[in-house]
């Protein structure tokens, strides 16, 4: 199983601290580095830093939001990324959702299932040195008139791309064109919400699982005992409230359907309702301490050791961490224990 993180270059910690941070993980023996864009910095220009200072470790979008950008612009980006980094570049492409699409960025949230598809269509024609040209639903080009095909003059690349899917329909259009998942809100026992339209898109375009890499991310943290854990496991009680009440808008929220989906329908509406109306702390309260675990990789040293094998037994090609910790040290320190359990 390989091992990857995400970083954040407008996150909590100064750039500087977020570099040295990437720089140490790379001495560690981490094999991917993400970097995220969200509603904070964008991608590319971290990655560009990123991979004039880093020697050995692939670099990804994490993601770059389809319809932020135009395909042919998207196609740019990646494939200088991938001479830049002498060809360490992944491209991470997802659909985000309504608020930051629409609230954000004014970019209407419609078709995103035919936007992606007909983006990455556009995306690997660019990249292979083709004439662009692609009439479809969201993307036309060249527009009529008298414009004429194109190609970029940039030397073709097969840079892999990865997409960032929650819902059943997304989820198979991954397995039929991706050449990686990016998952989230991953219960190892539930994984069947997750696999089952993974793998229909896989058979729809004559492909397997073995051709997908699975790559899942959790928080990482280490606790000395079952006293220590029990109180990591309330703090981390609000997050996941946020996700399943807050993240999206009022009526769309990927986060809360993909834990429904796995089991936990009637926690998950109830805490989406508590928070909706105010009371995050409710919210909070509402949820289980199984639910923090199941998508976590929190607990004693062996317990995580167990975990991972579950996560490894359970089809995941690549984890991708995201080591607790209040410094650099310290968040490098859960970063090389959670890499030697997994050597």
């Amino acid at each position: 199983m390989r091992s990857a993180t995400t970083i954040e270059a407008s996150g909590g910690a100064s750039w500087r601290e977020t570099l040295d941070f990437v720089l140490e993980a790379e001495q560690l023996g981490l094999d991917v580095c993400w970097v995220a864009e969200a509603w904070g910095s964008d991608a590319p220009s971290a990655l560009g830093y990123l991979a004039g200072r880093t020697d050995r470790l692939l670099l990804g979008s994490g993601i770059i939001q389809v319809g932020t950008r135009t395909p042919v612009a998207i196609a740019q980006a990646a494939l200088t990324l991938a001479d830049m980094s002498d060809g360490r570049f992944l491209l991470g492409l997802g659909p985000s959702g309504p608020q930051v699409m629409e609230g954000l960025h004014g970019v209407p949230f419609a078709r995103p299932l035919t936007r992606t598809r007909e983006t990455v269509a556009v995306i690997r024609q660019a990249m292979a040195g083709e004439k662009v040209s692609f009439s479809g639903d969201t993307v036309q080009i060249p527009l009529p008139g008298e414009a004429r095909p194109m190609r970029l003059s940039s030397r073709p690349r097969d840079v892999p791309i990865y997409l960032a899917t929650m819902s059943p329909k997304m989820l198979a259009l991954t397995g039929e064109i991706a050449d990686g998942w990016l998952g989230t809100s991953f219960v190892p026992e539930g994984s069947a919400a997750y696999f089952t339209p993974l793998d229909a898109g896989l058979a729809a375009a004559g492909r397997v699982r073995a051709d997908l890499d699975v790559c899942q991310g959790a928080e990482v943290a280490f606790a000395a005992d079952e006293d220590e854990l029990r109180g990591m496991v309330v703090e981390r009680k609000k997050g996941l409230a946020f996700s399943l009440g807050g993240m999206g808008s009022a009526s769309t929220n990927f986060y809360n359907d993909a834990y429904s989906r796995q089991g936990w329908a009637d926690v998950a509406a109830e805490v989406r309702e508590r928070w909706q109306g105010g009371d995050r702390d409710g919210a909070a309260a509402l949820v289980t301490d199984e639910m923090v675990l199941g998508t976590t990789l929190i607990g004693t040293e062996e317990m995580v050791r167990t975990r991972l094998g579950v996560w490894r037994d359970a089809g995941v090609d690549t984890v991708r961490l995201y080591p607790a910790g209040d410094t650099l040290d310290e968040r490098l320190t859960t970063l090389g224990r959670a890499l030697d359990l997994l050597r």
